[in-house]
């Protein structure tokens, strides 16, 4: 009988690391997968030079295509053989020189460069790709790989850029430079000569909106426990990342390897008809609809299951649904509606007459002596707000606008204007106002029914 206090740490132990640590699982984008796998082995075999840009929102897996496409690579000899990768970064590489150094380290040609004095970036960039030609001309191909491309453009005359995309159009050596960021519109950053000289091929990957029993699945696998041959083949894949041997990418000595595992037999298939369970309830489709709604992105699901994960217990061995849908409520919250319930009773009141203002004159702005003036109204047929003085409400009025609750117009007068007839807007939505107004404790029973109706 296998210690179940045991089993159960190991598991939260092994799912958060799976989670944090596997930077090589592409689920999904397969024609994508095989346009860029195809276009880098055309480059290491035949000496074909390309160019390519990956584009699509953060944590659409465009980092883990590239990296999943060069473990794919990896089994591949002639691939290991004839290819050099080199790994830039906009954040990293804030200008060409600094690329430049970057460039000759990857390509251990220090030495080679030591000394030597170039005219201009092209010529030294020459000669770092001449250096790698074998003594029967046949040359090693490089792939670039920049990741935020769009901060290269922003370099002075995009010298790297069109130096890269000149040599991959020249056919002096053979290059592949993959480009990877989030712009939509960063071939328009690109200058004329270099637009020129690019390709144009562009990747775009972006989730589907409407695959939620493939995001529900997904939730399904990553909670689940996979079996000791499962774990194997996913380690003899990842055994193939010791061949990548390049200093700047880091993921292939960092990645997670599942073969460290053993789980009891019965405990895994217990485990995995519990998730399966879970998934299943419709209090748990119900949370997932609405996560799916808000970010269907995988890295977003990730991070929540990380929170889920973290909850496991040895006395609560299980996730429940319950801890499903109070973990999701925390990302539907609404700070403006929390920030409204943190209020004085006086301050939600003022609150209250901007919204009957603005629903009555169609979101005009709207200054102190006009919201005084209906909140006078109310104070006189109101037992909770008699008698309170026009100081305090102005201070009331004044702190709304200190949390920017509502905020005042820049052009509400050429000279200077006195504070009361200053003009304002309200920063709040109606629905904001009504949850906070439903969600107030302790709220007097007319100031709830006046936010109900502008009718005293």
């Amino acid at each position: 009988m296998p210690d179940t206090r045991q089993e159960v740490i190991k598991a939260r132990c092994f799912l958060k690391e799976r989670l944090q640590r596997d930077y090589t699982s592409l689920r999904g984008y397969e024609a994508e997968r095989s346009n860029v796998r195809q276009l880098l082995q055309r480059t290491a075999e035949m000496g074909e030079s390309n160019s390519l840009l990956l584009i699509g929102p953060r944590g659409a897996g465009k980092t883990t295509l590239i990296n999943a496409v060069l473990t794919d690579l990896l089994e591949n000899k002639s691939f290991v053989d004839n290819t050099l990768i080199v790994h830039l970064d906009g954040n990293l590489h804030t200008d060409d020189r600094i690329a430049l150094k970057s460039i000759t380290v990857q390509m251990r040609l220090e030495n080679a460069a030591d000394g030597k004095v170039f005219g201009s970036f092209a010529e030294n960039l020459a000669f770092l790709l001449q250096c790698l030609k074998a003594g029967d001309k046949k040359s090693k191909s490089v792939v670039f790989v920049l990741e935020e491309f769009d901060l290269f453009c922003t370099h002075h005359n995009q010298t790297l850029l069109y130096n890269l995309f000149d040599v991959s159009q020249s056919a002096q050596a053979p290059i592949c430079v993959l480009g990877v960021t989030c712009r939509l519109d960063v071939i328009e950053l690109l200058e004329k000569r270099v637009k020129s000289r690019f390709s144009h091929r562009q990747v775009f990957l972006f989730p589907s909106a409407y695959k939620f029993d493939e995001y529900s699945a997904l939730f399904e696998q990553l909670i689940c426990i996979p079996s000791s041959k499962q774990l194997q083949l996913d380690a003899d894949r990842i055994d193939s990342l010791e061949l990548l041997k390049s200093e700047a990418f880091t993921f292939q000595r960092n990645h997670f390897d599942g073969i460290e595992y053993t789980f009891d037999k019965r405990f895994v298939d217990n485990w995995n008809k519990e998730v399966s369970k879970l998934t299943k309830s419709p209090a748990v489709q119900k949370t997932l609809q609405a996560l799916y709604d808000f970010d269907i992105s995988e890295a977003f699901l990730k991070m929540f299951i990380f929170r889920l994960v973290a909850q496991l217990k040895p006395n609560a061995p299980h996730i429940t649904a319950e801890q499903v849908t109070s973990l999701a409520s925390q990302y539907e919250g609404d700070h403006k509606v929390d920030l409204l319930c943190g209020l004085s009773v006086l301050e939600l009141c003022l609150i209250i007459a901007i919204k009957h203002h603005s629903t009555i004159y169609d979101r005009d702005p709207f200054n102190f002596e006009i919201i005084f003036g209906r909140f006078s109204k109310f104070a006189k047929v109101s037992t909770t707000m008699q008698g309170v003085e026009r100081p305090i409400v102005l201070k009331a009025f004044e702190h709304l606008r200190v949390v920017e609750l509502i905020m005042p117009l820049s052009n509400s007068g050429l000279g200077k204007v006195q504070k009361d007839f200053e003009m304002h807007k309200m920063a709040l939505t109606y629905g904001q106002i009504q949850q906070a107004v439903l969600r107030y404790q302790a709220l007097p029973t007319e100031v709830a029914q006046w936010a109900q109706s502008s009718l005293i």
